[in-house]
């Protein structure tokens, strides 16, 4: 007999990252959840953003949106735990829930040896 402990063997296609639940994080929490595939979780002191296939926190876009400078270090500044491969460019942050569709920024070669 084979016992299930609520763990799935499957591939979810998810990712996602828990932001801290302030005004900054507030607003990248809002401008997240309203692009396709994205669902957002509040709690009290923070804010999860889960995305399917790959989740892009554009820094233009949430300058923006925030009326001030955002870039990698509020990124990390506001963020804590996250699930899936995170790959930190100049201009953005992305979350890949497959590593391979992340191999080419982190420099995994795909190819069979």
């Amino acid at each position: 007999m084979t016992m299930q402990f609520g763990s799935e063997t499957a591939f979810s296609n998810k990712c996602g990252v828990t932001l801290m639940n302030t005004p900054i994080g507030r607003v990248v929490a809002d401008v997240m959840g309203a692009k396709d595939g994205v669902e957002l979780t509040e709690y009290p002191s923070m804010i999860r953003v889960d995305g399917v296939g790959l989740l892009d926190f554009d820094y233009a876009e949430l300058t923006d949106a925030l009326g001030s400078e955002f870039d990698g270090s509020v990124f990390e500044e506001i963020s804590s735990t996250h699930y899936g491969r995170m790959v930190h460019l100049d201009d953005k942050t992305i979350l890949f829930a497959s590593p391979e569709d992340a191999a080419e920024y982190i420099g995994f070669d795909l190819t069979a040896h």
